[in-house]
This record gives structure tokens, C-alpha cells and sequence, in this order.
């Protein structure tokens, strides 16, 4: 899987997974490392989410964790976790 990878220091003591947002990528997360100003070193991942036909925007390819078929709620809404695509 794609991701961007950001150490703010040699030897990390933890790591971030970051998930970005319906249509975006890794990237939007980035500038948000050095407003942190952590006090400790931290490995940071923003994967990219794979491109695929969304349902709700029409089939439109997007990046998207899983397919959102309705908004409102409602069992369709979220997928079960054998479907999410990583």
C-alpha cells in the first residue's frame, strides 16, 4: 500500500497511522507533523487510500476506504470489515 512516511527523530518511540477522509490522500495530513511539536520522536503513516467507483457520488473512481452506498445512516451506510479494502 502507498503511504507517506514522516520521523520527526531518530528512533521513534511510538508510530501514528493517520486515515485520511473520502477523496483525499496522504498527503493532506502532512503539514500537520510540526504543528505538533512533539516532545518525543514519532513515526507517522498516512497511507493512501485505493482509488475505486464510490456509489453515493454516482460511481465517480475516488480514493476511498470502503464504497458508502447511502448517507443517513442506516445499515447500508458502513460496509462490514471483510469489505474494507486496504
Amino acid at each position: 500500500m502507498e503511504a507517506i512516511e514522516i520521523q520527526t527523530g531518530s528512533k521513534p518511540a511510538a508510530s501514528i497511522i493517520w486515515l485520511h477522509g473520502l477523496g483525499a490522500d496522504g498527503h493532506d495530513f502532512e503539514p500537520i507533523v510540526p504543528e505538533l511539536k512533539l516532545a518525543k520522536p514519532v513515526r507517522f503513516v498516512f497511507p493512501h487510500a485505493p482509488l475505486r467507483p464510490v456509489t453515493i457520488n454516482q460511481g465517480m473512481r475516488m480514493r476511498a476506504w470502503y464504497d458508502i452506498f447511502q448517507f443517513g445512516g442506516g445499515p447500508r451506510t458502513t460496509p462490514a470489515f471483510g469489505r474494507l479494502r486496504a
